[in-house]
């Protein structure tokens, strides 16, 4: 593995409805980088944030030659709280509102985009706003659409948060914004006025490569999800199904991810 040392540096993005958090995970000798110029940029799933990642981005930074960065999401993690239930198009509207903002704070021209889960659609919608700028795709444990499984899962996560101790573990990384974080997540899917919602129409403007990874025992959503993404994105796109892994490959596998990752990235 290239152990090219890293640079972890903070930076705060001023948005009109307040700061957004982010950290940048930067290669400090420039021969490690071989040409390598475009970072990766992460976003991050609906309970997660920054720290979430945890030792994931650098891995994926020494593993890919590249540069990482990660944000968090208005109203996530250290950034300002939110105000006001999510608006039920705020995974296109993380693409047209807030990423533009990240790129031009961060320098950010090219860009190399891997979500996860809710991040994974994200991830989608900056890759067909911005297809000029938009190298590769990476989805991991991405929801295509509201099925009955990613329901059924969710369902069962809000008896689980019902338990004070969870709801404790989600202040540790949101704070007083927690219960928010979890109303925005449990009260958005759920919603029946969210039922129909999906990627289908966005994925065809994608036309850099694809690659959807997911777990074979995804506790909200079943290998329909990549498939539909592969299929429908208007560029080449590939799946990658992970035996025995659930719903956060990244940590349940991360040498694994890093290494998908890096092939991909390189070709």
């Amino acid at each position: 593995m290239n152990t090219s040392p890293l640079l972890a540096s903070d930076v705060w993005i001023d948005h009109p409805q307040g700061r957004l958090f982010s950290r940048l995970w930067r290669h400090t000798d420039a021969n490690q980088l071989a040409g390598k110029t475009t970072p990766i940029v992460l976003f991050h799933d609906s309970l997660g944030c920054v720290d979430l990642w945890r030792d994931f981005p650098a891995l994926l930074a020494v593993t890919t030659g590249r540069d990482v960065i990660a944000y968090d999401r208005l109203g996530f993690g250290r950034s300002d709280r939110r105000e006001g239930k999510l608006a039920l198009d705020f995974i296109a509207d993380e693409a047209r509102a807030y990423f533009p903002l990240v790129c031009e704070r961060l320098g950010v021209d090219r860009f190399i985009a891997f979500g996860h889960s809710v991040g994974g659609g994200m991830a989608v919608h900056c890759a067909a706003q911005y297809p000029e700028r938009c190298e590769g795709l990476i989805t991991e444990s991405a929801q295509a659409f509201v099925g009955e499984e990613t329901r059924a899962g969710l369902l069962e996560a809000q008896g689980r948060f019902e338990d004070a101790r969870a709801q404790s573990r989600l202040e540790k990384y949101h704070g007083s914004k927690a219960t928010w974080v979890l109303d925005a997540w449990l009260g958005t899917w759920l919603d029946p006025a969210f039922a129909a919602w999906s990627l289908l129409d966005v994925l065809p403007a994608v036309t850099c490569p694809v690659l959807a990874i997911h777990g074979a025992l995804d506790e909200y959503g079943s290998s329909r999800h990549p498939e539909t993404i592969a299929e429908h994105a208007g560029g080449p796109a590939q799946v990658r199904l992970l035996p025995g892994t659930y719903h956060v490959p990244h940590r349940e596998r991360p040498d694994e991810i890093a290494a998908l990752v890096a092939g991909f990235s390189s070709r």
